[in-house]
């Protein structure tokens, strides 16, 4: 059984005790947001991840620097991680929330996505198969939107978790229904074998749709939790 634990937050204020746990690198991805809710949910998310860092290694959560390296372009805007330490961390946020979630190195993504906002049928023909299209004709708009957000979080949890994003056409994975237990049902990238991919949808909070994929063929179980920061 693989654990995986996801902390989520809303935007933390801007003050010193928080910049203060950015790094140099940290500093000037923060500096270049123009607008202040995004140097927010970038702050958090940093604050996030190394307080469960901080945690999950014994350490303070000072102590943690993470390497954020993109192995494509070398540049500071990949995945964080703690140089040799066992351990994997995704960074998601949308609206006014902010989540992380944690592995002891099982390779992981996180997505969420506010659900109150109207899916426009262009990206929902974008983004989704004929089977999951077929899914939710039908619906209300309103059923139509949390729907497809379901399936975009899901879409984008195991994008995330190959590392490979939307190198991964979204058409060419299909998920189990909207209202079911989340599943890779078929992929045609080879990046992603559904009998390695396990799943969860996630309570987040009201109007907001989540998930969170591992890389693994073992059974997880997942926790969520908001953080007393």
């Amino acid at each position: 059984m693989i654990e995986c634990a996801v902390r989520w937050s809303e935007p933390l204020p801007a003050e010193p005790r928080f910049l203060a746990l950015l790094d140099e690198l940290e500093q000037g991805r923060y500096a270049n947001y123009r607008q202040d809710i995004d140097k927010r949910r970038f702050l958090t998310g940093r604050v996030l991840a190394k307080t469960v860092a901080a945690e999950r290694l014994g350490l303070a959560v000072e102590a943690v620097s993470f390497d954020a390296t993109c192995e494509d372009c070398g540049k500071p805007h990949g995945r964080p991680k703690v140089p040799g330490a066992p351990l994997m961390l995704s960074i998601s946020h949308s609206g006014d929330l902010i989540g992380v979630a944690a592995t002891a190195g099982t390779p992981v993504g996180l997505d969420v996505e506010t659900a109150t906002r109207r899916a426009e049928d262009s990206l929902m023909e974008y983004a989704l198969t004929p089977a999951e299209l077929a899914a939710i004709s039908g619906l209300s708009d309103e059923q139509r939107a949390t729907a497809f957000f379901t399936y975009w979080t899901r879409k984008e949890a195991v994008m995330k978790a190959t590392g490979k994003g939307l190198k991964i056409p979204l058409q060419s994975i299909t998920f189990s229904g909207y209202d079911e237990q989340a599943r890779l049902v078929r992929s045609t990238h080879e990046a992603l074998d559904p009998d390695r991919t396990r799943l969860a949808d996630l309570k987040a909070t009201e109007g907001y749709r989540a998930a969170v994929a591992l890389i693994t063929s073992d059974d997880i179980t997942v926790t969520e939790d908001f953080a007393p920061l």
